[in-house]
């Protein structure tokens, strides 16, 4: 049965979140020290040429999340959640150390870019075993009646990365001039990361392992066999995850670049107000996990198809003509709380929908899929219609994807009522 007794769930989900949090630091400063560290990397050029080149190195980094997500999935349904969550964040660790100390174009040419590919494509790996292994785990030790609730602190501590990357880029910005912040300073959020990572890897190791997969009984067949079996199950996650993360990664990453590319915000303040909204909207995560226990998970997923398919282009069009402030703030909290329909039962909504001997990698495997394909490559994306003159364009993809999500939601039981882990 789910929820551990011994040492106790509570400590269990922070062991989880706390990992998670370094984790999704370590993907996000990338982002968020681009526009400093892009044109180190690249041959000389324009602002948007250098995000463009930063962009798609960002992009291809997913595509080796669904590799992550098999190799590391299969560990944990095969060796234990603990196992293939502390190997996670052991090549996280070594990913942000590489971007550390990598040498720039001036020094070697287009060896940095492959360098800085080279990282990003040992982070893509990690952070693709790392969503289903920890969605998995913090589902299973928290207990039915509040595991919406529980388990919503996985997106809690995603966010939270993001805002720490954050934070440390106001803070740097605050005491750094930009020339600093370009020639050198880009480099301590790397190794920040990569020593924090060293820390989580030895909280990690004093997890227990959970009592839905010491009790799993694997059936016959082979891994994909086992995996196959499960098709309705893997579409409903590749569509929700295609839409949700779509909307996730162009109103989180994407909009500090919007803001300033498009919106003519300074980068600071565009900074602050991403930092301002983020707090925010890992606020709600917990509301949301909780309403969830009470309504049920399908609920609050039709809410956000609906709400997102109808707001993402009036939305964007706002935020494009915003003034720093108010203003653009308010409209960004508003698009992170109907985002929240989705993340805040992200990960439990698809553990509940698999059986424990494929739990992780049924998780883990289409939603990596999902992210590669479509969250990873919205900044790309959007900059390329932007780059194109039709900006406008990537406004109605994003539509486009939020409604596929909404016809899964739609075909989605309620997890709540008939969750298989509590069948464990």
């Amino acid at each position: 049965m789910a929820g551990d007794s011994k040492p106790g769930q509570l400590r269990q989900i922070f062991g989880g979140a706390a990992g998670n949090l370094v984790e999704w630091y370590d993907w996000y400063a990338y982002s968020a020290f681009a526009l400093y560290f892009g044109p180190r990397f690249f041959p000389p050029g324009d602002d948007l040429v250098a995000a463009l080149n930063s962009a798609a190195i960002f992009a291809v980094g997913f595509l080796m999340r669904p590799i992550g997500s098999w190799l590391l999935g299969a560990w944990a349904d095969k060796r234990g959640r603990k196992s293939a969550l502390t190997l996670s964040v052991a090549m996280m660790c070594s990913g942000s150390l590489l971007i550390a100390v990598a040498p720039t174009y001036d020094d070697v040419g287009l060896l940095a870019p492959a360098i800085l590919l080279l990282a990003r494509l040992v982070q893509g790996l990690s952070v693709g075993g790392e969503y289903g292994a920890s969605a998995t785990f913090m589902s299973e030790v928290a207990r039915a009646k509040w595991r919406g609730f529980l388990a919503s602190f996985q997106y809690v501590t995603l966010v939270g990365g993001q805002l720490l990357a954050l934070a440390l880029l106001v803070l740097l910005q605050s005491q750094m001039d930009e020339a600093a912040l370009k020639d050198w300073g880009w480099r301590i959020p790397f190794v920040v990361g990569a020593a924090c990572a060293v820390l989580v890897f030895w909280l990690r190791t004093g997890l227990h392992e959970t009592e839905a997969f010491e009790n799993a009984v694997i059936p016959p067949g082979t891994l994909l066999q086992r995996l196959l079996a499960h098709p309705r199950e893997l579409l409903i996650v590749l569509a929700l995850t295609a839409g949700g993360s779509l909307w996730f990664y162009t109103f989180t990453t994407y909009m500090q670049k919007y803001l300033v590319l498009s919106a003519g915000w300074t980068k600071q303040e565009a900074t602050s107000a991403s930092a301002i909204a983020l707090l925010a909207y890992a606020a709600m995560q917990p509301l949301f996990g909780a309403a969830s226990d009470l309504l049920g998970r399908r609920t609050l997923l039709v809410g956000f198809g609906i709400m997102s398919t109808l707001a993402t282009v009036p939305a964007l069009t706002a935020l494009g003509t915003a003034k720093p402030g108010v203003e653009g703030l308010a409209l960004m909290i508003g698009c992170l709380a109907i985002l929240s329909c989705y993340t805040a039962i992200s990960g439990v909504v698809k553990a509940e929908m698999f059986p424990a001997h494929i739990r992780a990698l049924g998780v883990g495997m289409p939603y990596a899929l999902g992210v590669a394909i479509f969250g990873g490559s919205a900044e790309y994306v959007a900059l390329a219609f932007k780059g194109a003159g039709i900006e406008s364009g990537f406004f109605w993809y994003v539509t486009f994807m939020a409604g596929i999500a909404l016809v899964a939601a739609l075909s989605l039981p309620d997890t709540r009522a008939n969750s298989r882990i509590e069948t464990d």
